[in-house]
């Protein structure tokens, strides 16, 4: 399936809800892992405001890619950020909507704490 890149050049991203383990099947409990690198996936809420309108995001990044403290209100880069199409029937209903995956997400308040104390 078609991955889109999505340009944030533009964009406040800032964190909604701190990163949680993703969870690949609720009845086990199994934990999804990346089919590349085999590193945990991780889902990281962010409100991503853009053009006037503002939408939170749940953001999938494997978990080398979360730096730095990101708590709510903390503004972050979204590396690599695509969205992918999906549809899928459960119990006979449709279902289809966009995910979102990045490479990273990386808090910017660390970088401007940084530059204040050089």
């Amino acid at each position: 399936m078609r991955q889109i890149p999505v340009d944030t050049s533009a964009a406040m991203v800032m964190v909604a809800q701190p990163p949680q383990v993703k969870v690949k099947d609720r009845r086990t409990g199994e934990l999804a892992i990346d089919a590349e690198t085999g590193a945990q996936l991780m889902t990281v809420d962010v409100l991503f405001a853009s053009n006037g309108e503002a939408e939170v995001l749940t953001v999938t990044v494997p978990q080398p890619g979360i730096t730095g403290e990101l708590v709510m209100g903390t503004p972050v880069a979204l590396t690599g950020l695509t969205a992918r199409p999906w549809e899928n029937e459960f119990g006979g209903q449709k279902r289809h909507g966009i995910s979102f995956r990045a490479v990273a997400v990386t808090s910017l308040a660390e970088g401007a704490s940084k530059q204040k104390a050089a």
